[in-house]
């Protein structure tokens, strides 16, 4: 009975194992097939993308035949469209390891030479940060079989990835050499740059790894590690890196170069290596784009008071295209991050920043903070750029005081109406303040219900008890009001739209035709002397200027019969 029992139970526990066991596959296979079908829809897509991308790199030819004077216009387009078809083909290259569909084909020729002329494409890359390049090939030349395109992608993986964790005038330095038989190359990537963590290590090469580009202000798909290990496995290598936080990491592929590391199928024996091939697939930055920390400022034909805009970007091409659509209506000036930036706020007198979110060394949300909370520079308007469109980063962006916030990709249309959009409405607050009289200048003024109003009763006050002193100028209101010359500037002009000189003038015209008002039988030449002018000409041209008309005919009409 017992014995019954127990089989009964033995049984039902098998059934049961198998259930359980069955359901896993079940689901595991399910997950397979889910994925499977995910990478055949990307592979699509990105199929599908690479042909329009050919089609306006195509047309951008075209146009460079038609109109050849916008050939810097049409040089960045094709950048762009270059690293496009890069990350679509590295996408579409993964896609392909993962359904065990990559197929190698190697060629026979100067390996070395190869290695030495792909690494140097990616030279204006590195320097870009002002870091040290060095490439190195033991022997400088070496003949051999390998898959050019795969090599390509293996060397730019490990060198962008090398510039990209390396700080600003740091060092990367690639190595080829060849062992004692000179049938296998040994490429030697390194940095000085901030390391890799021992738990990160263990995750190294899976992909969609974070890859702290948060920590380093940049971006990356997480693909091109676990891209290149299978590269390297496909081509009968090895890979391995060696790493330490704070000093730096180096990565070391070993591939074979010999015929029969391959098979016949694997080989093409009717074309040498082509070395041109790495020229045209690795563009050359630096002929395109100036260096980051150039002097971007084009003043050209724009007028002194054009109004003057600050644009933070670390992009180099995204911040050319911006300088290059404002600059005919503006007056540019360019940073490559917030720390830059702050410096130019402070030696500049500007009107209105433009800034980008994530950015090395101070990112747009701390540039914005630090800006609106000096007095000195919160009246001036920021409008955050930014690739994330949560609604928490807009809420930040609101939070720390910016005044517009555009996400990426935006129109560059869409940036100008908005800096016109914030020009429009000073300029429509400084037509009111324009055509205010005195007493309702001071009427609003003495409410003093925002900061800048505030400001301006301050000013009011400060020229009004000077008045009558002709030599009460720009410095002596700067003084006063316990600010440089350059921050009243700026603060006036945002309120008034006038310059200090011109505000200070202001208030002596207007308080000249309230006492006008007041005592139309006074002499010009005394009412002139009392809103501190010592030339009563020159004060009667600057009344006309302002009211239309001659002190002494505006007197004549307010003299009662």
């Amino acid at each position: 009975m017992n014995s019954h029992i127990i089989g009964i139970v033995f049984l039902l526990a098998i059934v049961l194992g198998l259930a359980v066991a069955g359901r896993k596959t079940y689901l595991r296979s399910m997950r397979i097939q889910a994925r499977l079908r995910m990478s055949s829809i990307f592979t699509n897509i990105t199929h599908e993308l690479l042909t329009p991308l050919t089609v306006i790199s195509a047309s951008i030819d075209k146009l460079r035949e038609d109109e050849p004077k916008y050939g810097r216009d049409y040089d960045l387009m094709q950048l762009n469209i270059q690293r496009m078809v890069r990350l679509l083909q590295q996408i579409l290259e993964t896609s392909k390891s993962q359904a065990g569909e990559l197929k190698l084909l190697v060629a026979n020729g100067d390996v070395m030479k190869y290695i030495r002329e792909t690494a140097e494409c990616l030279e204006p890359l590195i320097h870009k940060k002002r870091m040290k390049f060095v490439i190195e090939c033991k022997p400088e030349s070496m003949m051999g079989w390998i898959d050019t395109d795969k090599i390509d992608k293996i060397i730019y993986n490990l060198l962008s990835n090398a510039a990209k964790y390396s700080d600003v005038e740091g060092e990367v330095s690639i190595l080829a050499e060849t062992n004692a038989t000179f049938d296998h190359v040994r490429i030697k990537v390194q940095d000085n740059g901030s390391g890799i963590s021992k738990a990160k290590l263990k995750k190294l090469y899976q992909r969609f790894q974070d890859g702290d580009y948060r920590h380093h202000q940049t971006i990356g798909t997480g693909l091109g590690l676990a891209l290149t290990r299978d590269l390297v496995f496909l081509h009968n290598g090895t890979i391995d890196c060696e790493s330490e936080e704070g000093k730096g990491t180096t990565f070391i592929v070993t591939l074979p170069i010999f015929k029969e590391a391959f098979t016949p199928e694997q080989r093409d024996e009717q074309h040498k290596i082509d070395l041109n091939i790495p020229k045209n697939s690795i563009i050359d930055f630096d002929t395109i784009i100036p260096d980051s920390d150039e002097e971007l400022e084009d003043e050209g034909n724009i007028d002194e008071e054009s109004y003057k805009l600050l644009i933070v970007e670390d992009n180099i091409e995204l911040l050319l295209m911006m300088k290059q659509l404002l600059k005919p209506y503006y007056r540019i000036y360019t940073a490559g991050n917030g720390a830059k930036a702050l410096e130019i706020v402070h030696q500049k007198d500007l009107d209105l920043i433009i800034s980008d979110v994530m950015m090395p060394e101070m990112n747009g949300y701390e540039l914005t903070k630090r800006v609106k909370e000096d007095a000195n520079y919160h009246h001036l308007p920021i409008i955050l750029l930014t690739a994330r469109t949560q609604e928490e980063d807009m809420q930040e962006a609101l939070r720390v005081g910016a005044d517009e916030f555009l996400t990426k990709p935006f129109r560059l249309g869409d940036l100008k109406l908005r800096i016109d959009n914030i020009i429009e409405n000073r300029k429509r607050i400084q037509s009111e303040y324009s055509q205010q009289t005195m007493e309702e200048t001071r009427q609003k003024v003495a409410k003093a219900s925002s900061p800048d109003e505030e400001f301006l009763s301050r000013a009011l006050g400060f020229v009004h008890a000077h008045l009558d002193d002709e030599s009460y100028d720009r410095e002596a209101l700067a003084a006063d009001m316990g600010s440089s010359s350059s921050t009243l500037y700026n603060k006036l002009r945002s309120i008034t739209g006038m310059n200090v000189s011109a505000f200070i003038r202001d208030i002596r015209l207007k308080e000249a035709k309230r006492i006008a008002e007041e005592d139309p039988s006074i002499r010009v030449s005394d009412l002139a002397y009392r809103v501190g002018f010592h030339d009563p000409r020159y004060f009667s041209t600057c009344f006309k200027k302002q009211f239309g008309m001659q002190p002494k005919e505006f007197l004549e009409r307010i003299t009662p019969p």
